[in-house]
């Protein structure tokens, strides 16, 4: 991820999400607050009740995967929570991707001009 880094500490998770603003759908839930820097950190998180270790990482590649391709098209400077729901174990690459798409544009993450998305159904 170019201009992204990751969000790693409970304490961060903590105030976005009780500070931040937040969008679900039927895959994904997505929190996003500003975080003052010129860059974004990226937070992903995969309960235990999706599945076990290998579809919880699984998960995981394909969130950060789907971000890190789109990544320019983001604005700077927030802290972005992803939490996969547990519908999301039997979704595939490109559900996720337009998951993660959709509820960026719902909480204003991409930049004007970015957001003409093929649809998948």
């Amino acid at each position: 991820m170019k201009f992204s880094e990751s969000l790693k500490k409970s304490q961060y998770f903590k105030a976005v999400y009780e500070k931040g603003t937040s969008a679900a759908n039927r895959y994904l839930v997505v929190y996003k607050l500003t975080n003052g820097l010129d860059r974004n950190r990226l937070g992903i998180s995969v309960s235990k009740k999706v599945g076990n270790s290998v579809i919880r990482h699984h998960l995981a590649r394909l969130i950060r995967e789907n971000y890190r391709l789109s990544e320019e098209k983001y604005k700077v400077g927030y802290d972005i929570v992803v939490i996969a729901r547990v519908a999301a174990r039997h979704a595939d690459y490109h559900h996720i991707g337009k998951s993660l798409s959709d509820l960026s544009k719902r909480l204003d993450l991409l930049k004007d001009g970015d957001s003409d998305e093929k649809a998948v159904d």
